[in-house]
C-alpha cells in the first residue's frame, strides 16, 4: 500500500499589490476639459498669424509680437496662478481661464489693429495660465504619488491631441478668409471646456492649508531645477520646430511633414504606453534619460547632415521630450508639501513659456552666425548642460546625506 505523507497545502502564490485607481471620473472631467480647451487653442495656431498678415496687414515683424504676446503674460502669470489654486482651489482656475480664452478671442472680432491684436492675445495668454496650471495641479492632486508620471503623461496627451485637431479645424473655418467663424468656432469649444469644469468638484489635499512660508515669494525653489532643467531641453526643441522646416530644403528633401509626423508619433507612443516609465525608473533616473536622449538626438541631427541623421536624430530626440515634462514635473512635485503643488506647478510651467520665448531668439542668432548644423549642436549642448545639472543635484544630495 503507497506510502502517503502528511498533507502539506500547496505553496500560496504571493498576490501582486493592488495598484490605486487612477482614470476616475474626475480624472477624466479634468481630462476632457483639458481636451476641449487645447482644441480651442489649436484652432488659433495658424489662424493668427494669417490674420495679422492678411487682413491687419502686419508684417513678419508683427507676427512675432503678436504671437509673444501670448507667451509674455503666460510667463508672468504662471506662479501667481499656482499660489491662488493652492489657496482657493483648481475649479475656479480652470473656470476662469477657460472664460478670459473665450472672452478674449471673441474679442478679436473687434481687432481691428496689431495693438488691439496684442492686446487680445495677452488676456488670451492669461487664460491659458490660469486653466493650464489649474489642470495640471488637479491632475496631480487626483494622481497616486507612485503613479503621478503616469497620470501627467496621459493628461499630456489630451493637450498633444488637442493642439493636433485644433489647427485642423482652423484652418477649415477660415476658408481663405473668414476669420470671424475661427473665432467664434474657439470661443465655443472653450465653453464646452467650461462647462466641463463646473462637473470638477475641488481636489486639493483634505487637511491642506496655505503654506505661511516664503508666503511673498512668487517662485517656489522646489521648481527652480527641475525647470531649469526643462528649459534647457525646450531651448533645443522650439530650435528644433523653427529650423528643421528651413533645414530639409539643405538636404534635398521635398518638405519636413515626415519629420514632424515621426516626432509625434514617438511623443504619442512614449506617453501612452510608456506612460509608466517616469514612475518605474523614477523621476530622477527617468529625467536624466531624458535629458541624455534629447542632446544625443539633436548631437545627431546637427553632425550627421544627411536625411537619415535628420530622421533617426529625430526619434532619440522625441523619446527625451516625451520622457522630460512627465519625469522632471514629478521630481518638482515631489521635493514639495501637498498644500504647496500648485505653487510648484505655476513656477515649473513658467519655465515652458520661457523656453519657447528665448529658444528661437537664441538659436536663430546661432543659425546666422553658423548654420542650421550648428544651431542643433547648440540645442544639443543645452540638454547636456541640463544632464549636468540634473547630476550636480543628484550628487550634491547624496553628500548631504
Amino acid at each position: 500500500m503507497p506510502f502517503h505523507g502528511p498533507h502539506v497545502p500547496p505553496q500560496e502564490l504571493p498576490l501582486e499589490p493592488v495598484r490605486p485607481r487612477l482614470l476616475t471620473p474626475t480624472f477624466l472631467l479634468v481630462a476632457l476639459a483639458t481636451l476641449a480647451y487645447f482644441i480651442a487653442d489649436g484652432v488659433l495656431i495658424p489662424t493668427v498669424p494669417r490674420y495679422v498678415k492678411g487682413p491687419l496687414g502686419g508684417g513678419n515683424v508683427a507676427v512675432g509680437i503678436v504671437v509673444g504676446a501670448f507667451s509674455l503674460s503666460a510667463l508672468v502669470l504662471r506662479p501667481w496662478a499656482g499660489r491662488l489654486s493652492d489657496r482657493r482651489g483648481r475649479r475656479l482656475l480652470m473656470l476662469a481661464g477657460a472664460s478670459v480664452f473665450a472672452f478674449s478671442v471673441i474679442g478679436y472680432l473687434a481687432a481691428e489693429s496689431v495693438t488691439a491684436m496684442v492686446v487680445m492675445r495677452v488676456l488670451t495668454g492669461a487664460g491659458e495660465a490660469l486653466f493650464f496650471v489649474g489642470a495640471a495641479s488637479a491632475i496631480s492632486d487626483l494622481a497616486p504619488d507612485e503613479r503621478r508620471g503616469e497620470a501627467l503623461s496621459f493628461f499630456s496627451l489630451a493637450l498633444y491631441a488637442g493642439i493636433g485637431v485644433g489647427p485642423i479645424l482652423g484652418e477649415a473655418a477660415i476658408d481663405g478668409t473668414n476669420f470671424s467663424l475661427a473665432w467664434v468656432t474657439a470661443a465655443a469649444i472653450a465653453v464646452i471646456a467650461v462647462l466641463l469644469g463646473l462637473l470638477v468638484p475641488d481636489t486639493r489635499p483634505s487637511g491642506s492649508s496655505t503654506p505661511t512660508q516664503g508666503a511673498n515669494r512668487l517662485v517656489h525653489r522646489a521648481a527652480i531645477v527641475p525647470g531649469t532643467v526643462l528649459l534647457t531641453a525646450l531651448v533645443g526643441m522650439s530650435g528644433f520646430f523653427a529650423f528643421v522646416p528651413l533645414y530639409v530644403t539643405e538636404l534635398g528633401l521635398a518638405g519636413s511633414r515626415l519629420v514632424f509626423v515621426m516626432f509625434s508619433v514617438v511623443v504619442i507612443l512614449i506617453r501612452s504606453f510608456g506612460a509608466r516609465i517616469p514612475d518605474r525608473m523614477g523621476a530622477a533616473s527617468s529625467s536624466r534619460a531624458a535629458l541624455a536622449s534629447s542632446a544625443a538626438g539633436l548631437l545627431v541631427v546637427g553632425a550627421w547632415n544627411q536625411a537619415a541623421g535628420l530622421y533617426l536624430g529625430t526619434i532619440v530626440f522625441g523619446i527625451g521630450i516625451a520622457l522630460a515634462t512627465p519625469a522632471l514635473m514629478s521630481l518638482a512635485i515631489g521635493s514639495a508639501p501637498a498644500s504647496e503643488r500648485g505653487w510648484v506647478i505655476g513656477t515649473f510651467t513658467a519655465f515652458i513659456d520661457l523656453g519657447f520665448g528665448l529658444g528661437p531668439v537664441a538659436l536663430g542668432i546661432v543659425a546666422a552666425a553658423v548654420g542650421y548644423g550648428g544651431t542643433f549642436l547648440t540645442g544639443a549642448g543645452a540638454a547636456a548642460a541640463g544632464l549636468l545639472l540634473l547630476l550636480a543635484r543628484s550628487s550634491s544630495g547624496r553628500t548631504a546625506r
